[in-house]
C-alpha cells in the first residue's frame, strides 16, 4: 500500500499509510449489508402495514414514495451520522481499520463528512461505483470525487502505533493532569503537536511555536498563563496521562 504524505499548516510532513481499494470495498459492502439489515425488514413491514390500506392508495406516488424514503431514512444517513459519531469510521471501516481524516492532518469536521456523503450520489451510487474506483485509482492520495471536495483521505490503522505509547514521558504515578479539555485533541492532532513541538523547540523557531500554542488553545477552548513551551509539553503530558488511563 502507499503512503499519503500530509504536509501540516506548520509544515510538518507526516505519512499515513493509504487505505488499499480492496478494503475500501470491503468496509462498504459490510456497511451495505447493515443497511439492508434495517431496509429489507422496514420495507416488509411497509408492505403488509399497507397491504389493505385504502387511505394509503388514495394518496399520490410522490406521497407513497415519501413515506417510505422517511422510513428507511437511518440507512440514508447512516454513514454521515457514524462518520461525524466516530471520527471518520462507520463499522465497515473499523471493521477494515480503516478512517477519514484531512489531509491537513486535523481531523475531519460534520461539513467535511456531510461533503462526502452528498458526493456519494455521483461517485458510489452512479455506474454502480465506477465513478469512485477511477477517481480512487486516479488520485495520488487515493480520493474519491467526494474526499478531493471536502479536501479527505481514508487511511489505514493496521499497525498504527498510538501517539501515547510514541511519547513516553515520565509522569509517574502520582502526576495530575492539569487540562482536561486536552481530550479533545485527536490521535492525529496529538501527531501534529508532538512533531511540530520538537521540531520547533529544537530549532528555536518561537513563531511557529506560538502558532502551534494558539492552535492547541482553540480546540482545547481554553487559555493558560503558563508560558509555550511549559504548556504544550503539559499539554504532552497530560494527553499522555488520560490515554494511559483509558
Amino acid at each position: 500500500m502507499s503512503e499519503i504524505q500530509i504536509n501540516t499548516t506548520q509544515n510538518v510532513n507526516i505519512k499515513f499509510t493509504q487505505a488499499a481499494i480492496g478494503e475500501r470495498v470491503v468496509a462498504h459492502i459490510v456497511d451495505w449489508i447493515i443497511k439492508l439489515a434495517f431496509i429489507i425488514p422496514m420495507l416488509l413491514f411497509l408492505d403488509s402495514l399497507f397491504q389493505d390500506s385504502v387511505w394509503f392508495y388514495t394518496l399520490d406516488g410522490w406521497s407513497r414514495i415519501a413515506i417510505y424514503i422517511i422510513a428507511v431514512f437511518p440507512a440514508i444517513i447512516y454513514t454521515l451520522v457514524l462518520e461525524s459519531l466516530w471520527e471518520g469510521q462507520t463499522l465497515g471501516k473499523k471493521v477494515m481499520k480503516i478512517k477519514v481524516v484531512k489531509i491537513d492532518g486535523y481531523q475531519a469536521s460534520f461539513v467535511d463528512y456531510l461533503i462526502r456523503w452528498f458526493f456519494r450520489i455521483v461517485d458510489l451510487n452512479m455506474l454502480s461505483g465506477f465513478v469512485a474506483l477511477i477517481s480512487i485509482i486516479m488520485s495520488d492520495k487515493g480520493q474519491r470525487l467526494g474526499d478531493m471536495t471536502a479536501g479527505t483521505a481514508v487511511i489505514s490503522q493496521k499497525n498504527k502505533v498510538r501517539i501515547s505509547h510514541t511519547i513516553m514521558e515520565d509522569i509517574g504515578e502520582d502526576y495530575k493532569p492539569k487540562f482536561p479539555s486536552v481530550i479533545k485533541l485527536s490521535d492525529n492532532d496529538m501527531r501534529i503537536v508532538k512533531e511540530t513541538f520538537v521540531i520547533a523547540k529544537k530549532g528555536k523557531d518561537f513563531d511557529t511555536l506560538n502558532k502551534l500554542r494558539t492552535k492547541i488553545e482553540a480546540v482545547m477552548e481554553t487559555k493558560s498563563e503558563e508560558a509555550t513551551i511549559p504548556f504544550i509539553d503539559l499539554v504532552i503530558k497530560d494527553y499522555n496521562f488520560y490515554t494511559q488511563n483509558m
